[in-house]
């Protein structure tokens, strides 16, 4: 029997910069394995066809024919639904990058006609950020999209987001009901302009099985969209869901309507649970012996997961591949000038995971048991260093954000400098914890392989909440490893959460004391403040007694189950509190605000913090230096010294770097000691085994009294220079 053509697809919709990565790890998988299979990313494809002349011309006309009374900022639009026509596909070509010549004409007013977004845009601390006017340009086509996907979604388009497709359906997912009775109502414009990106695509690869990636929530009624159409057009096809969104909410499905629209649901990591259900598809395995796969038995829901076979390991999945996936057509969108909060938005990524769950894995809130987090296990380096080539010959673009929960310090370490080592230039971020591991030289060797920016959890910003949650570090931790990263020149972006367990207002106005900070010294870019919830996986969710919880509901009805609402007795948090919050973080990202007392940023009375304003010079004094037993290796970032005069006692010696030079003036037998030290330090094509010179080891062959002579070098400005200059104890 032939091997089925499959057909993995994006619905809309996640982001517009860069594909979602799903369906390019499964794609460049099974290609692996010798199937034929494609990919399509139908949000992308339905937000082009909308926003082009043909597609805003036929919304145009669904709202003029609509006898409703809409508000004056519709109107206000459609007044200048000439000036829209005329200007939408040219906006959207320079958002793709297809015509950067035009965007002197978009950068000042006069061209694009200006809707509500514009007379809003008031971006509190503007002239921190240099606006040049690709940027200016970039920013007010930004605003023109959204004006038109504010009108659209007023109007004849209810779903439509930029991201978040139609995540208000998604509110009391425990029961099916809602999301099936949206499935009945008739096709909205955006509804319509899917299913022709559909059709397009079937009849491209014609596909015996299709594959839908729900990664979220706002993506699961653009999936079922896609399946229903499917089921009616070609019932003959197969239908499979898994993604983010199933493997967190589904995983206790009983609800039967489901399988109306698709065949198979899996859990988890797709690759495993894929080959066993192409497995028994072909006839060569019975279903009992699925891998963590729902579907319909004798018209009930059916949880088959007896294969015996492990997940693959990291080395056996593959490369991810782009390939059918329109690069050229992706939009880069700005609404922010801020160069990391810009990260998520802008440009192509290709994406690659250093290490598979999380190396923690005991914060409370967070879905430990998971397979998603509690199964950890790294990518061999060389196979990333491999899976890094392949892509840049493929995609052309040598951006990488690696997708980890955690990438652990240690394999980033040796990532690096297997990057440093084979000359491979690449432009690089990632997400992290705040570890200690993250010394100021390891944070050196990272941006000097590439690294741009890390994201990390901070959480609450409240050393008592972040031990109650098992968070394994300090407000004082973090501040330090930021301070490493920003000397580095590399941009931090921290997650933070408010109305935790026990948290109370003044616990809240504390954290954002300490955030101001923060941002006042320049160790965060970005942030993005969410508020706590209890989730149905988590150690929280699981025993919310322990932490003083009680379970509000909603009542599992047969469909999803993961956010949970509860009560905390021993906590205060109202809404106006999140909103202080955000305005606080908006005005941080922006340079603005950041000497005002934080107590302003709310609407209600609150107390003012009791972190004193100096809490964070107090941290940073605190950090200590590398103790000089350390067992660290050595590393040579700059390159090969110069010699240039001898006198009778010294050595003059030039250390080139690529900003500037160094020079130092030293004895005959040190120069040689460091010449030495410097070519056996420095990342090249090294033979298998070979390890960097040990710090214990260059102490001991330090000229003259070895170690302890070493020590009184240590304390000079010539080390010191040595050390600036690019040498580096990781």
């Amino acid at each position: 029997m032939a091997k089925p053509r499959i057909l993995f697809v994006t619905p809309p919709l996640t982001q517009l910069n860069t594909p979602y990565p799903a369906t390019a790890y499964l794609t460049g998988f099974l290609r692996s394995r010798g199937y034929e299979t494609e990919q399509a990313d139908l949000g992308l494809d339905m937000i082009l066809r909308l926003f082009s002349r043909p597609g805003l011309e036929q919304a145009f006309h669904r709202i003029k024919q609509t006898d409703t009374a809409w508000p004056g900022e519709v109107y206000q639009i459609l007044a200048l639904e000439e000036a829209y026509l005329a200007t939408i596909e040219p906006v959207v070509a320079f958002l793709q990058g297809k015509d950067p010549m035009l965007a002197p004409h978009l950068a000042r007013p006069g061209f694009l006609p200006e809707g509500p977004r514009f007379s809003a845009d008031r971006r509190p601390g503007e002239g921190m950020h240099v606006c040049s006017p690709a940027d200016a340009a970039r920013h007010r086509a930004t605003l023109y999209i959204e004006d038109l996907t504010d009108l659209l979604h007023e109007t004849v388009a209810p779903h439509l987001f930029l991201n978040r497709y139609a995540e208000q359906i998604m509110e009391a997912t425990s029961s099916f009901d809602r999301i099936e009775e949206a499935l009945s109502q008739p096709l909205s414009l955006t509804d319509n302009l899917l299913l022709e990106a559909l059709e397009a695509q079937l009849a491209r690869t014609t596909p015996d099985i299709v594959g839908l990636t729900v990664p979220f929530p706002g993506n699961l009624f653009g999936a079922l969209r896609i399946a229903q159409a499917i089921k009616t057009r070609q019932p003959g096809t197969t239908v499979v869901m898994g993604g983010g969104y199933v493997n967190t909410e589904l995983r206790r499905l009983q609800d039967a309507r489901l399988f109306r629209y698709v065949d198979y649901v899996t859990l988890d990591d797709g690759e495993r649970p894929l080959l066993c259900l192409l497995d028994f598809l072909a006839g060569n395995r019975p279903l009992s012996k699925l891998c963590r796969t729902f579907t319909l038995v004798e018209g009930r829901v059916s949880f088959e997961n007896g294969s015996t076979e492990p997940d693959l390991p990291m080395h056996e999945l593959g490369t991810p591949t782009y390939a059918g996936l329109p690069l050229h057509n992706y939009l880069s969108i700005l609404d922010s000038l801020n160069p990391m909060h810009r990260l998520w938005s802008e440009g192509h990524w290709n994406k690659l995971t250093v290490a598979h769950g999380c190396y923690w894995k005991q914060c409370t809130f967070c879905d430990v048991g998971l397979n998603y987090i509690a199964r950890y296990e790294t990518t061999p380096t060389d196979v990333l260093l491999r899976q890094i080539g392949t892509l840049i010959h493929e995609t052309g673009q040598r951006g990488f954000h690696f997708v980890d929960e955690a990438a652990p310090p240690a394999a980033l370490k040796a990532l690096a400098l297997r990057l440093l080592e084979t000359g491979q230039t690449i432009s690089w971020w990632g997400n992290i914890r705040f570890e200690d591991a993250f010394s100021a030289d390891l944070a050196r060797l990272l941006a000097a392989s590439g690294c741009i920016a890390l994201t990390a959890g901070l959480e609450a910003a409240s050393d008592h909440l972040l031990e109650q949650m098992k968070k394994g570090i300090t407000v004082d931790q973090t501040a330090r490893v930021a301070a490493a990263f920003r000397q580095a020149g590399i941009l931090v972006h921290a997650y933070l959460m408010y109305g935790c367990p026990g948290e109370t207002i003044h616990d809240t106005v504390d954290s954002l004391e300490r955030v101001r900070q923060l941002f006042a010294g320049n160790l965060l870019q970005s942030a993005f403040w969410h508020k706590f919830t209890a989730t149905a996986h988590s150690p929280i969710g699981l025993n919310p007694a322990a932490e003083g919880l009680t379970i509000l509901g909603p009542a599992f009805a047969g469909f999803a189950e993961n956010d949970l609402r509860h009560a905390d007795s021993r906590a205060t948090c109202p809404p106006w509190l999140g909103d202080g919050l955000r305005t606080a973080v908006l005005n941080y990202i922006e340079g603005a605000g950041l000497d005002l007392p934080v107590q302003r940023w709310f609407t209600h009375r609150v107390k003012p913090s009791r972190v004193a304003r100096t809490w964070l010079k107090q941290a940073l004094a605190e950090i200590s230096p590398i103790p000089l037993t350390a067992e660290r290796r050595c590393v040579w970032t700059g390159s090969t010294p110069v010699v240039v005069s001898h006198t009778k006692r010294l050595t003059s010696i030039i250390l080139p770097t690529r900003t500037e030079d160094f020079s130092l003036n030293l004895s005959h037998p040190q120069v040689e000691w460091l010449l030495t030290l410097l070519r056996d330090s420095m990342p090249s094509s090294h033979p298998a085994g070979y390890t960097y010179p040990r710090f214990a080891d260059m102490m001991a062959t330090f000229p003259g009294s070895g170690t302890q002579g070493f020590k009184r070098f240590a304390a000079s400005a010539a080390w010191q220079t040595i050390r600036q200059a690019g040498l580096l104890l990781v």
